[in-house]
């Protein structure tokens, strides 16, 4: 036959891809169709986790790729009618914050704009964002299903997101109410618990005269409608006091006050002097303890962060200009006890831009999650849902059993709009799905559509099922439950419960019966990438000085489910090295076929024996990590055996019957060599898929071994057993 190139060039990628893709095997249906497996043959499904359609590919996405394809490639060689099923996220308050600093470089704020003109702008961005970021999931060699692609803003998820709210509205899992929520002042929006983070600070905490008690705080801009002290029922300190007793009149920050004793579990004894006054409008804890005793609420800061005119001579100062004057009125009241100059506390933030959340009551809705909490729990308990690695279970089941209700309204326009109604009047509201709600059904008041729009995951928790047609669909009844999620481990108590108590919800089944969880990609030194840091390596980047391959074993070796792993130039150009073994290790064995081998020539002991290794020993061992998804040890038991046990003694030990042997020991010693270099590159297809195709091609070629063979035409359909 002819040589092969003596080098392989990876600049092939695209034009392997899309035979690939213009073959219809990525489609399960159709490899049905064609007999590429069995009609009957069990589904294997993956719904991608959907990537945010506002940037470009970073190198977790180079992983969650990387891995999924893995799945999906050794799934459909085992016979299965395997789907990978792609999608992008409008991914809400994220994008909307992209956007936003976009149009702070423009000179311009959403702020005043239209809200439609502004969606508008944002709905063009994110679609030329989705364009280009498909095409990057292209070029990692994904074989995902691209004729079920799924957007979480087309027309038909959206209709049924907005249908699931109706529907828990209906069944009273929904509702309206005036709740503390976690109040971002820079973006004017709420957020969840899951979007917010906590940072740590060290800053003055302060211990205050407050009539007959010391309180302590770090917050004294807060303490102005302060008229409750809360104590522990059990502590001896202030047992002469009884609950709800009136204490005062005595001198506070703009004049003289009156308080009640309140005495909650709440308290903890131990920290400050286990007195503390309480401002319920702006703290969860006091907000829980004010509802618990029916208790007056006030509020001191406005939505931008400013104080409101309770506060006297403070009035529209920002929190941080308002601090230290505070201070400094009450020290000449004589009311500053002491000051603790180091106090070190974690402060809640916006886990995007970190501006420190304003706690406010509003009205908001929520989704009560006690027993959509407990769905999930249960579904743990049972192993319908199994975690790997085994420890983010206990995570799981922590946030689970201490969830909330969960605030899925934004005050921004870039998202699923909330198809309900709400009254001014007494701050209630209904779903309205078919715009036909002309009173509040509460009091009878005029009502208008909510401007608001859903938490981001309150569609993406909807996202297995959605994807697939839910609840009629034929693609629903064929490929769900699906079967592993893999996704990141920080979305375990994020994106992950509310796929399993949603899923428990509406379709009485789990999304999926595996989650597996990757970590973080981290920079040469292993530190976190960030733009600001000026650490972050661009996977495209190095694809295309290296190749695909070379950056998906660079992704995988060494790195198990939920560790993280260092990613840097070398490293990658390492296994770049590794794909020219492979393409020079297939160009020698090709080269060196006999013009007429003997089918029949009986191979030496020797021969049998590397036989024997490789299908009886490496394999089975390659494939049981596969099944326990220990990736980064199929990928580097694979690697190894090509490089140091095939490349480095199989073939070395047989150069010299290829080159002068009998006919009979030529022939033996190349079928020897054409056997394991076949099964070499059908191991390691899931991992390096592009140059392991181009050998494969090469085998198919009209001058190639196999030409005659009624082989796949494709080694990514090619069985693996």
């Amino acid at each position: 036959m002819a040589e092969l190139p003596t080098r392989y060039e990876h600049a092939r990628e695209k034009e392997i891809y899309k035979r690939w893709e213009d073959s219809g095997y990525f489609d399960p249906d159709v490899l049905a169709e064609k007999g590429a497996v069995p009609a009957d043959a069990k589904p294997f499904v993956i719904i991608m986790p959907p990537l945010n359609a506002n940037g470009s590919m970073h190198a977790g996405h180079g992983l969650v790729m990387t891995l999924e394809d893995i799945m999906t490639r050794y799934a459909r060689m085992k016979g299965r009618r395997a789907l990978w099923l792609p999608g992008t996220d409008h991914a809400g308050f994220e994008t909307q914050i992209v956007y936003e600093k976009k149009l702070e470089k423009e000179g311009r704020s959403r702020f005043g704009m239209d809200p439609r003109e502004l969606y508008k702008e944002i709905y063009d961005f994110t679609l030329a964002n989705k364009e280009t970021i498909l095409g990057q999931i292209r070029s990692m060699g994904a074989s995902c299903d691209w004729s079920r692609e799924k957007f979480t803003l087309d027309p038909e998820i959206v209709a049924k997101v907005q249908r699931t709210f109706k529907k828990m509205f209906d069944d009273g899992l929904i509702y309206r109410g005036k709740r503390i929520v976690n109040w971002d002042p820079k973006h004017q929006t709420s957020l969840s618990d899951v979007e917010t983070s906590f940072k740590e600070r060290t800053e003055p905490f302060y211990y205050f005269q407050y009539g007959p008690f010391t309180i302590g705080t770090s917050r004294p801009e807060t303490k102005f409608g302060d008229k409750y002290v809360v104590v522990h029922p059990a502590d001896e300190r202030y047992k002469q006091y009884e609950h709800g007793q009136k204490l005062g009149p005595f001198e506070w920050i703009n004049g003289p006050v009156t308080a009640t004793l309140i005495k909650d579990e709440a308290i903890d004894m131990e920290f400050g002097t286990g007195a503390m006054t309480i401002t319920p409008w702006h703290d969860p804890v006091d907000f829980e303890i004010a509802e618990r005793h029916g208790l007056d609420r006030e509020q001191i800061i406005d939505l931008h962060g400013k104080l409101l005119p309770i506060a006297g001579e403070f009035q529209g100062m920002k929190i941080s200009e308002a601090r230290p004057k505070i201070v400094e009125k009450l020290k000449a009241k004589g009311l500053l006890v002491r000051t603790d100059e180091a106090y070190a506390h974690t402060v809640r933030v916006c886990y995007k831009c970190e501006t420190p959340i304003e706690p406010q009551i509003k009205d908001q809705w929520f989704v009560k999650m006690e027993l959509l909490a407990k769905l999930a729990l249960d579904a743990v308990k049972k192993k319908q849902v199994r975690f790997i690695p085994e420890r983010f279970e206990k995570m799981f089941t922590y946030w689970m059993e201490n969830t909330i209700d969960w605030n899925i309204s934004r005050q921004i326009v870039w998202g699923i709009p909330i198809p309900a109604k709400i009254c001014e009047a007494c701050g209630g509201g209904a779903a309205d799905l078919d715009d036909t709600l002309q009173a509040c059904p509460k009091c009878g008041g005029t009502v208008h559509a909510d401007p608001d729009t859903f938490d981001t995951w309150f569609s993406s928790g909807q996202w297995p099922f959605l994807t697939l047609g839910y609840p009629d669909h034929r693609d629903f009844e064929t490929y769900y439950p699906t079967d592993v999620m893999e996704t990141a481990h920080d979305l375990v108590f994020k994106w992950v419960p509310r796929m399993v108590f949603m899923s428990l919800y509406l379709t009485g089944r789990v999304p999926f019966h595996t989650v597996y969880f990757h970590g973080l990609v981290n920079d040469p030194q292993g530190k976190k990438m960030s733009k600001s840091k000026g650490n972050v390596v661009d996977p495209l980047e190095l694809t295309q000085k290296y190749g695909t391959d070379a950056l998906r074993m660079a992704l995988i070796v060494g790195n198990p489910a939920g560790a993280e792993t260092a990613l840097s130039d070398d490293k990658v150009r390492g296994y770049r090295n590794f794909a020219t073994k492979i393409w020079n290790a297939a160009r020698f064995v090709l080269s060196n076929r006999p013009q007429d081998p003997d089918v029949d020539a009986p191979l030496s002991e020797e021969e049998k024996g590397y036989l024997a290794e490789l299908l009886e020993k490496v394999k089975p061992e390659i494939t049981k990590h596969i099944d326990e998804y220990e990736y980064h040890l199929a990928a580097e038991k694979a690697y190894h055996y090509f490089w140091h046990t095939f490349a480095d003694i199989v073939i070395e030990r047989e150069k010299d019957k290829l080159k002068s042997g009998t006919p009979a020991e030529r022939s033996a010693a190349y079928r020897t060599l054409e056997t394991i270099l076949l099964e070499s590159i059908t191991m390691l297809h899931p991992f390096v898929p592009f140059v392991t195709e181009a050998v494969y091609q090469e085998f198919l070629s009209p001058t190639g071994p196999m030409r005659d063979k009624n082989l796949p035409e494709f080694l990514m359909i090619r069985r693996w057993d």
